[in-house]
């Protein structure tokens, strides 16, 4: 394992001497907790082959991640708080409109990045690889500095191909092959020019390496290993992915020493499965409103729900809990709604129970797609467009089609039978061993 002299976080040099076989691997999980969970289940996974392994995260997330075992490095940018901004709740409501939409997360990180990046150097000190989302092709910038290998990770299918658009362009798909192969380099490039200048001045002063031109990145990083932490089964492998292109399945997080409270055990016991409507860290103009709007459309179908919130706000045919693991609850219901993140969709198909999605923004109107086309759920219902007279009927289709839960039981056995981050390691161990 790489030495680490730990009493000087802030000193670190960049190139610190192997001694021994294993690897110091640090993980950028700087997203929310449906990006953090599947880097947590791959550091594990590493860590059982004998490698150290540091991610970089936001403070909220240090519990977490001292508990899976691993190092943490705080990381101050936190998206929890970003959402719940007024800027935030401005992105929300953008939909489907992909140059809004990286214009508006580049307009919100734009003040945060400098000091962003200078987190992000401190804690790859000693880094033996690297392994980083896409964004603004952070992990070129760090091999390069480093000296060492680098491989990006995917939650949503991201790497440039025929078959189907980037997930933020989704209207490119009627150009044909060519348009959707652009599309994938539409949305890099848009990112990589909103932050050059930043990432420029890190390079230069930072990491003492020249600045990148508006074409640089694209000569050095499709060849890169890319790992896509998503199931072949969900988002079948386009023919014209190289080698270095990996579709692990997906990267579950498991929790063993979680144990459920008294009150939730009781009130799954007193009825019939109940519904989960949860919509993650996203949030409304006014989430109270959205509230009463899910309360009525469950009394309309006449279903029970478990929410997530205040657990004082409880009823007698609803249940309001604060953090339950995906794994554990969602086996339990009879359908799940939620907002189309990686992550929840992932744990909601794995469990076998049927979902309604209701996208918000980015990848979300993606996934919600994917889950209706593969037979899981009934039609997205957009976050905007949620009433009680809509969701009411959408719960009693998600619940009462037979046809989707027999399809979300047929994906359920075949995901939890993969085995997504041993299939990571394995493309991992390529680059250093």
């Amino acid at each position: 394992m790489a030495a680490l002299v730990r009493c000087n976080p802030g000193g670190f040099s960049p190139h610190i001497p192997r001694v021994d076989m294993g690897r110091t691997v640090v993980i950028f999980a700087a997203g929310s907790r449906g990006d953090v969970q599947p880097c947590l289940a791959l550091g594990r996974g590493l860590k059982r082959q004998g490698d150290v392994v540091r991610v970089i995260a936001s403070h909220r997330y240090h519990g977490l991640i001292t508990e899976a075992g691993l190092e943490f490095h705080s990381l101050s940018l936190d998206p929890a708080e970003i959402i719940a901004s007024p800027e935030g709740k401005e992105l929300l409501a953008g939909g489907r409109s992909a140059m809004k939409f990286i214009r508006g997360v580049h307009r919100i990180l734009g003040p945060l990045i400098a000091r962003m990046l200078s987190e992000v150097q401190t804690g790859v000190a000693g880094a033996d690889l690297v392994l980083t989302p896409g964004l603004s092709f952070l992990g070129l910038h760090l091999s390069q500095y480093l000296e060492v290998p680098y491989a990006v990770i995917h939650f949503q299918p991201s790497h440039p191909c025929a078959a189907f658009p980037h997930p933020f362009l989704p209207a490119a798909r009627f150009l044909g092959g060519f348009g959707n192969r652009l599309s994938f380099y539409a949305v890099d490039l848009a990112s990589w020019l909103a932050c050059r200048q930043a990432v420029n001045t890190w390079r230069r002063e930072s990491l003492r390496l020249s600045p990148m031109s508006p074409l640089g990145p694209f000569r050095h990083a499709r060849s890169a290993p890319v790992l896509c932490a998503f199931s072949p089964v969900v988002v079948p492998r386009p023919s014209d992915w190289g080698s270095n292109v990996h579709v692990t399945g997906y990267w579950f997080h498991e929790q063993p020493s979680w144990t459920p409270s008294p009150d939730l055990l009781a009130f799954l016991d007193s009825g019939p499965p109940p519904v989960y409507v949860g919509f993650g860290s996203m949030s409304t103009g006014d989430s109270e409103a959205t509230g009463r709007v899910v309360r009525a459309a469950l009394r309309r179908a006449g279903l029970r729900g478990v929410l997530t919130g205040e657990p004082a706000t409880s009823d007698d045919d609803v249940l309001v809990v604060g953090d339950v693991p995906h794994s554990w609850l969602f086996p339990r219901m009879a359908a799940v709604v939620h907002h189309g993140g990686a992550g929840t969709t992932a744990a909601a198909l794995r469990a076998g129970v049927p979902s309604l999605v209701c996208p918000f923004f980015g990848d979300q109107p993606y996934w919600a797609e994917r889950v209706h086309r593969l037979g899981a759920g009934p039609k997205p219902l957009p976050a905007r467009h949620l009433t009680v007279p809509v969701l009411t009927e959408r719960l009693r289709a998600v619940t009462g089609n037979s046809e989707y839960t027999d399809s979300a039981l047929r994906l359920g056995r075949v995901l939890s039978a993969e085995d997504g981050v041993a299939h990571a390691c394995r493309a991992l161990d390529q680059l250093t061993r």
